[in-house]
């Protein structure tokens, strides 16, 4: 079976910051279809670097990291006692409501990057989603014990189409043996990524038929997050995207993503992004997600 759904695209990013040190190439393809439930988006990107530093942001996505080339120094969470990960490579982030730290020793960059809905992560790693909440894992802890041989295999393919083929065929593959989630839990994570974030909590155990406390329980067992620290990331998230737009002011921000006032969008982004609204508008992004600092 054929599982090409297009070919790939390379691009250029022009933007300052460390990325464009070694001149950032960035390779995108369209999903397969199969794979459009499950998945946001995916990214291939190289580049050469000195040593530097990036912030990363809660997404409302579980973001896989297959590293072909240099492991990270380390991976830790802002306020967050401890040493963090030490050298990681190819690796998990699960859903998070809270910013993390990445540092890179510098040098050849070389990585495809997977945003895969948090259900979609949970048929892929069938394990309890809250056990990857706000934790960076390797990706051979919770995949297989054959994913050093694949990224081997990826790394030893020059072609990005070809590489895109091997993981369309084994992520296919591997969603169609995972668990399905619940039907309950489906329904109101897709109400809250929908509205982002914006429709009323109190009601959404009504809707499915369940006890608050029942929903909360199963919701956060497969998604990651409660339902309610969910819509905060939800509404975050696109807070941040129409930032990125740079056409609205902080006060038509908080109204339009359902803050009470701009004071209230400020605490939010400092929880969620250790940053102001202000001070993301003019952060480089040399990846998606990463804020240099």
């Amino acid at each position: 079976m054929n599982h090409r759904a297009g070919r790939g695209s390379t691009t250029g990013q022009g933007a300052g910051g460390p990325a464009a040190a070694g001149g950032l190439r960035q390779v995108t393809r369209p999903l397969h279809p199969a794979l459009r439930p499950y998945m946001c988006g995916r990214i291939g990107y190289s580049h050469l670097a000195p040593p530097y530093r990036v912030q990363m942001v809660p997404t409302g996505h579980v973001v896989v990291t297959v590293n072909l080339a240099e492991p990270f120094s380390q991976v830790r969470r802002l306020g967050t006692p401890g040493p963090g990960t030490g050298r990681i490579s190819s690796l998990v982030v699960g859903m998070e409501d809270r910013p993390a730290l990445c540092d890179h020793p510098g040098g050849r960059q070389e990585v495809i990057r997977l945003a895969f809905t948090p259900l979609g992560a949970y048929r892929l790693f069938a394990l309890p989603m809250r056990e990857l909440t706000n934790m960076v894992v390797g990706l051979d802890s919770v995949l297989s014990p054959e994913t050093d041989a694949l990224v081997e295999r990826l790394a030893a393919t020059p072609d990005w189409d070809a590489r895109f083929d091997l993981l369309d065929a084994v992520l296919l593959g591997r969603l169609d043996r995972g668990p399905a989630p619940a039907p309950e839990v489906d329904h109101v994570w897709h109400l809250l990524a929908a509205s982002a974030g914006s429709v009323p909590i109190v009601g959404l155990a009504e809707e499915v038929g369940w006890s608050r406390s029942y929903l909360v329980r199963r919701f956060t067992q497969q998604v990651g997050l409660t339902p309610k620290t969910a819509a905060r990331v939800l509404r975050f998230r696109r807070a941040t995207e129409m930032l990125a737009g740079g056409t609205v002011s902080l006060a038509g921000l908080s109204a339009a993503c359902g803050y009470y006032d701009q004071a209230h969008l400020n605490r939010e982004f400092q929880a969620l992004a250790g940053i102001t609204p202000g001070r993301m508008t003019t952060a480089t992004r040399p990846v998606e997600d990463a804020l240099a600092l």
